[in-house]
């Protein structure tokens, strides 16, 4: 540790602190389109085809800003371990607001899409995202493919650097893009908890994140037709809502969780484990540094720590909004509903977190924190059984977050709209065929008895407290 600080404070020496703007100075730009202050010496153009050509590598690293780009690029790396980190969060939240019985699954669940998330989004999805000239539809959709093999011995800096930003190496960007790629399936995970099988989810998992994921992320972030004038610095429509969108129709396709409404009641089905519940929320929170400061694209002092900034603020603003809003409403403090406001409002800030100003990123929070109390009610109301709030916390908290950006953050209203529900509805659609399709030809539920007996069981054959007989 030590050792990496050393080379930290090394690369901050050699190239300079910067001159800091004055605290309203103008925002950074989108990530598709931001790029690292020191990089014009390696390379004055954004895409790497455009870069000096060097006979090596070798010749490469002597550059005057090489420095700064070995800043930037180490940065990228911090910030994809971070949104690695986000798995395990996820992982945690998912079990703690689940029954005991189906713990396993879950983890189970999360393990998978997590190791199939990295390697679909290597053989196919990040060339998809990311397609340059190399569209099937012009600014819709571009057919992916493996990832580059190997930087060539002698190979011109246009193999080493971003294939849209030559502020950092391509490896650098497809590990970080790759952290992202898996949450949509994450999030779908939580909403069918407890009641799909396991083989189905998995192929419908593996097909999001493999070409629906890729498709509307190609729509701003690669280029295609939202990239101007619509704006989503970190993702909250392309990861978030499509991820809520996507889980909205597989909980239509698979129906509710037997007894969880009864005679037109709504019957709780409380989670086993609040604290294990507590500690994946600040896991994500945490995470949420290397997503959002991530998403600048370089380690430029004033950029990352406003978007930090921003991110915490609204995070602890939506934590407190849903906290004294379920307080009001329910008449008791609910503690899932604090926990899943946190994450509302991290949701919420993470399209504008780069152009939302400072006290406006409270307001995003605390709406969003309000709104994921009644969107979770609202669900209810119409019996779409969802065990963690992940439709409300992704999908709805990620629109108001898109359209945050035109009302506070100088962004086209009417484009934030249009380029939050398109990628919304796109995802639905995308996902009710697919899992529909999966229910007609293999089923996409457990049977009654296995529900009730626990999937972990039935689909693991194995406990995650096999020496606690009580079932909750």
């Amino acid at each position: 540790m030590k050792k990496l600080f050393a080379i930290i404070a090394l690369g901050i020496s050699l190239i300079g602190v910067p001159s800091l703007p004055a605290a309203d100075a103008p925002t950074t730009p989108a990530p598709e389109a931001a790029a690292a202050p020191a990089v014009e010496a390696v390379a004055e153009a954004a895409s790497p085809a455009d870069a000096p050509a060097y006979k090596n590598y070798e010749e490469f690293t002597k550059q005057p800003g090489f420095s700064q780009f070995t800043v930037n690029n180490l940065w990228i790396l911090i910030a994809a371990a971070l949104v690695f980190l986000m798995h395990l969060g996820f992982s945690a939240v998912e079990t703690g607001l689940t029954q005991s019985k189906n713990t396993v699954n879950i983890l189970f669940k999360n393990v998978f899409i997590v190791c199939m998330g990295v390697l679909a989004y290597a053989l196919w999805g990040f060339n998809s995202m990311y397609p340059g000239d190399n569209w099937l539809i012009k600014g819709f959709v571009a057919l992916g493919s493996p990832i580059p093999n190997a930087i060539a011995e002698g190979g011109e800096v246009a193999n080493v650097t971003a294939t849209y930003n030559a502020g950092y190496t391509i490896w650098g960007d497809f590990i970080f893009q790759a952290m992202f790629a898996a949450t949509a399936a994450t999030i779908v995970s939580g909403a069918v908890a407890e009641r799909v099988k396991l083989g189905p989810f998995m192929l419908g998992a593996t097909i999001l994140v493999l070409i629906g994921y890729p498709i509307t992320g190609s729509w701003e972030w690669g280029g295609g037709w939202l990239s101007e004038p619509f704006a989503d610095f970190a993702g909250s429509s392309l990861v978030h809502a499509f991820g809520g969108y996507a889980a909205l129709a597989a909980v239509l396709v698979l129906g509710p969780r037997k007894g969880k409404y009864l005679d037109g009641r709504i019957r709780p089905i409380p989670g086993h484990n609040m604290p294990l519940a507590a500690i994946g929320v600040f896991l994500l929170f945490f995470g949420w540094f290397g997503f959002n400061g991530g998403s600048v694209l370089s380690a430029d002092p004033q950029a990352v720590s406003r978007v930090f900034v921003t991110t915490t603020l609204a995070g602890c603003a939506g934590g407190l909004g849903a906290a004294f809003a379920s307080w009001f409403v329910l008449k008791k403090p609910d503690l899932s509903m604090a926990l899943n406001g946190i994450l509302a409002g991290l949701v919420g800030i993470t399209a504008g977190a780069d152009s939302i100003p400072v006290w406006s990123s409270v307001i995003v929070g605390a709406i969003s924190g309000v709104l994921v109390l009644f969107s979770v009610m609202f669900f209810d109301k119409l019996k779409i059984d969802d065990p963690v709030g992940a439709i409300s916390v992704h999908g709805v908290c990620g629109n108001f977050g898109t359209i945050a950006v035109g009302l506070f953050g100088g962004g086209n209203l009417m484009w934030q709209v249009i380029g939050t529900v398109s990628i919304s509805a796109f995802a639905f659609v995308f996902s009710l065929i697919t899992f529909g399709v999966i229910k007609a030809v293999m089923g996409l539920r457990v049977s009654a008895d296995e529900e009730s007996e626990g999937l972990d069981i039935g689909e693991h054959g194995m406990e995650a407290y096999p020496h606690f007989a009580q079932r909750l």
